[in-house]
């Protein structure tokens, strides 16, 4: 995989604020997308009332878990050299228990049990509130797993602890599940079918972050502009809904113009999106509300017709231009950033640079770029051959990189002597003398701390810039704090 973003925390070990009462402790790793982070999060408010602190020492802990991926192969070769670790530790721990969580479990099933002999529990990403029965198997000397996928679960009762966190931003999951088949991806499979969460537990859980200082959230799903909520149940099985269901259900636009109102100081942001169903009233809502970052995660995988026909991507690149000049009319600033897939199966030249010209018409601020990886069980590793050779695949990903530092650069000098909003996160990695934070087009821009706290909302005079980053100084406080 190559990236042009530095939001990345794979494999990121994970720790809350521990209660006294608790004698046992937990270490948690995830790897992935960000749902896997707000999943950990679940799964620690679960373990914290069994009994359990979390610890980021690995030696120390008595139940190791890993949260895993299944998108990439080489997302499943990193959690296997982590087993391969847990295992040495386990031989001077023999007590220590090890548990795989998430799309590896749920791909995988019963094979982590039989081949990976340091696994002593399974579970898969609608199972986890079946943790402490699964635990209690453990201890009682059997190996336990459950990996059913649920048409039902959200966990929306769960109120998530937020796992290593700046107090400055958190995730809040809106949907689980995927119905789109793309060819190529194995979400379906693991993570099951499209179901909404109650949109007033979003609201009590926003409400709830900002009343504990909580300053940015970002709306999570797998594709969030499918988000409908009727009272319950699958988006699959909404024409059988009622009348009264169908006039009072409330869409991904109308949930985002709730939040927005809920807390008018809140940043929101939300990902992912889809472009066949990222609707024009969606993108109106962002336009309305100041608080609503000025950013879309908007996939498109190929600027090919014929190779987004072969991975059932259901929109055209002409649907995909319109989209975005709809974007771009309502919402001048609005940052776009991007997947794309180099080499799927019979890809040619031509398919290449219809990507590469896709990439000059948008020209995104920045985007997720990787080789394509077969995954076992997905239809194009049922009915297509990977036939496009590994150097060409590399070959097509370096052209596409390079093009993507380019549109890149050009994107971050048009801020140059520009004032922006930035969110203090963190200290910058480069200096402990200045501050890290993000505008709301998702730019990281860096500064002199002087005066200001994590937390602060404050302008930033742009001063100079990377492809990546944004360099500046403060002026003072933003009006909208």
């Amino acid at each position: 995989m190559e990236k042009i973003i530095d939001e990345s925390k794979q494999g990121e070990s994970l720790v809350l604020e521990n209660k006294e009462q608790n004698t046992r402790k937990l270490y948690i790793e995830s790897y992935g997308c960000a749902m896997n982070f707000s999943d950990s999060e679940i799964v620690a408010s679960i373990l914290s009332n069994q009994g359990y602190n979390t610890t980021q020492k690995l030696e120390d802990a008595d139940l190791v878990l890993v949260n895993t991926c299944s998108i990439r192969d080489k997302a499943e070769q990193t959690v296997r050299k982590r087993l391969e670790k847990y295992n040495a530790v386990k031989r001077i721990n023999p007590g220590m228990k090890v548990g795989v969580l998430g799309c590896m479990a749920e791909r995988l099933k019963s094979k982590f049990l039989e081949e990976e002999k340091i696994v002593d529990l399974v579970v898969g990403p609608d199972a986890y509130k079946d943790l402490p029965n699964l635990l209690a198997e453990v201890e009682d000397g059997r190996d336990a797993i459950n990996v059913i996928l649920s048409k039902e679960e959200t966990y929306g009762d769960i109120s998530p602890v937020r796992l290593n966190s700046n107090g400055v931003t958190a995730f809040v999951s809106i949907t689980r599940g995927c119905d789109n088949m793309c060819t190529f991806c194995v979400v379906p499979f693991t993570r099951g079918r499209e179901r909404s969460r109650d949109p007033q537990s979003i609201l009590e859980e926003i409400n709830d972050l900002w009343a504990r200082g909580f300053k940015e959230i970002t709306l999570l799903g797998q594709n969030v502009d499918s988000y409908l909520w009727y009272g319950g149940g699958l988006k699959k099985d909404f024409d059988k809904a009622s009348d009264i269901q169908k006039a009072t259900a409330v869409n991904f636009a109308n949930l985002l113009d709730m939040c927005a109102k809920a807390q008018p100081h809140m940043r929101i942001r939300f990902s992912t999106s889809n472009p066949q169903d990222l609707t024009l009233d969606v993108i109106e809502t962002m336009a309305k509300h100041h608080n609503i970052c000025k950013h879309i995660h908007l996939p498109v995988q190929s600027g090919s017709n014929r190779i987004l026909k072969a991975m059932n991507r259901l929109h055209t690149r002409e649907e995909y231009f319109q989209l975005i000049d709809n974007i771009k009319r309502l919402i001048p600033d609005c940052a776009i950033s991007h997947d794309l897939i180099a080499g799927f199966p019979t890809e040619t030249e031509q398919d290449h640079q219809d990507t590469l010209s896709l990439m000059d018409y948008v020209k995104y601020n920045f985007g997720y770029m990787f080789t394509y990886s077969e995954r076992p069980g997905t239809l194009a590793e049922r009915k297509m051959e990977d036939d496009v050779p590994e150097d060409v695949k590399k070959r097509r990903l370096a052209e596409i990189v390079q093009l993507q530092r380019e549109h890149s650069e050009i994107r971050t000098k048009q801020y140059l002597n520009t004032v922006v909003e930035v969110l203090i996160e963190k200290e910058s990695k480069k200096s402990n003398k200045e501050w890290s934070g993000r505008t709301s087009q998702n730019s990281v821009a860096v500064f002199p701390k002087a005066q200001y706290i994590i937390g602060d909302l404050v302008k930033v005079k742009i001063t100079d810039c990377t492809s990546a980053t944004l360099i500046g100084e403060a002026i003072g406080l933003s009006d909208n704090q």
